[in-house]
């Protein structure tokens, strides 16, 4: 069993022979700095553990290493839509940190050159965030995807300022944990993954630091979760495993391509011209949506007709898609120079910066033309069927 006592934005807690220091911070807050170095010059921990990544560990220490990004390796290897988001939560994040006058991430700058100035272990607790991005993204329902989706695009339409009841709620974990509960109402998945699994991640990595004393710099809405999770038994490596769902969604991936294209081969055999309408229906709505899809991110014109061109060719293979073709064009005609990738934080901050800077540009191609040739797929398929059905 352990103890627990409460400080300010401090809890103590008891596992075994270990003393664990949970230092509750609000990721953007200044005040947080200063409980961190508090904290560790009182408690002269024997390790440090901070909720970080070894990759976001990097980008924190590195903060320039964007320049080296080659966004042609990101399309091809399929990453847009982790970045994008990875580049949206860190805009939003940056939004709050500013209206605080502080900076993201400055507690756990504190907590990483306090280890190195007192020579003591650093531990990177959380899991790979392309981890728990993943398991989110393979666990969630059509009807989820769908949801969560929607609401990280329009997230990039909102350009309101952060109000100082925003920032005072940030700084109080009761808030926190109310914010999560209504997460996970709407979202359950999402709030699992990425709350309640890292709550165990985060706790197992915590408890299993090196020494007798560990302080640990987390953010506030984790520190009710480790709490419940110390002394119950944790396997980090099911929490590591990402798994896509195998079952009738896959299935359906491959089988209505297939029947798409054999009802418009019969069709073309059976009643040419009807056939022929299918065929042009499935092109123009294809392509249509997906080359107005890269012109609502301000694509180039010669994207706007890899988009036409590819859709309809992709949207019969799961394994392609139209955006990463118009994405590879947009970056090579418009190659994002050092300046974006130096600008992309200052950029993402307004609405208008993400049409600005030439990275976001070309992740915002590769989404709107994907995104809108899966509308185009739904209805083109649906008209397909439809004539048909009338030709029988």
């Amino acid at each position: 069993m352990y103890n627990r006592v409460m400080y300010e934005n401090v809890v103590k807690l008891n596992y075994k022979d270990k003393e664990i220091y949970l230092v509750k911070t609000a990721h953007v807050s200044k005040n947080s700095v200063e409980d961190v170095k508090g904290c560790i010059e009182t408690v002269q921990p024997d390790s440090i553990c901070i909720e970080l990544d070894c990759q976001r560990y990097e980008k924190l220490k590195h903060p320039d290493d964007w320049r080296n990004s080659d966004i042609v390796k990101i399309i091809k290897e399929k990453q847009v839509g982790f970045l994008l988001v990875n580049v949206i939560l860190s805009s939003f994040q940056k939004r709050i940190a500013k209206s605080m006058d502080s900076s993201s991430g400055a507690e756990m700058m504190e907590g990483i050159r306090q280890a190195e100035e007192r020579n003591i272990p650093l531990v990177m607790a959380d899991r790979p965030i392309k981890t728990t991005f993943s398991r989110i993204w393979y666990q969630l329902s059509a009807s989820e995807k769908v949801k969560v989706l929607t609401g990280i695009i329009s997230s990039i339409f909102e350009d309101e300022d952060i109000s100082e009841e925003d920032i005072a709620r940030l700084k109080e974990a009761d808030a926190l944990e109310a914010a999560l509960l209504e997460i996970g109402k709407e979202f359950p998945t999402v709030k699992r993954v990425l709350v309640d699994e890292r709550d165990q991640y985060l706790c197992d990595k915590i408890r299993n630091a090196p020494g007798k004393k560990t302080v640990a710099i987390i953010g506030a809405a984790h520190a009710g979760g480790i709490e419940r999770n110390l002394n119950n038994k944790i396997d980090t490596n099911q929490l590591d495993i990402v798994e896509k769902k195998k079952g009738f969604g896959s299935f359906l991936k491959y089988a209505i391509p297939a029947i798409i294209v054999g009802i418009i081969l019969y069709t073309i055999i059976t009643n040419r011209d009807i056939g022929l309408q299918q065929l042009r229906s499935w092109i123009l709505w294809n392509g249509g949506l997906s080359a107005l899809g890269v012109l609502c991110a301000l694509g180039h014109p010669l994207s706007i007709l890899t988009a036409f061109v590819m859709a309809p060719l992709t949207s019969l293979n799961p394994l392609l898609a139209s955006g990463w073709f118009a994405g590879i064009v947009e970056a090579s005609i418009r190659k994002p120079k050092v300046k974006d990738f130096e600008d992309i934080a200052e950029d993402t901050a307004s609405l208008k910066g993400f049409w600005k800077n030439r990275v976001t540009r070309t992740l915002l191609v590769v989404v709107f033309a994907n995104l809108f040739s899966s509308i185009g797929t739904f209805i083109s398929g649906i008209d397909v069927v439809r004539r048909f059905i009338e030709s029988l």
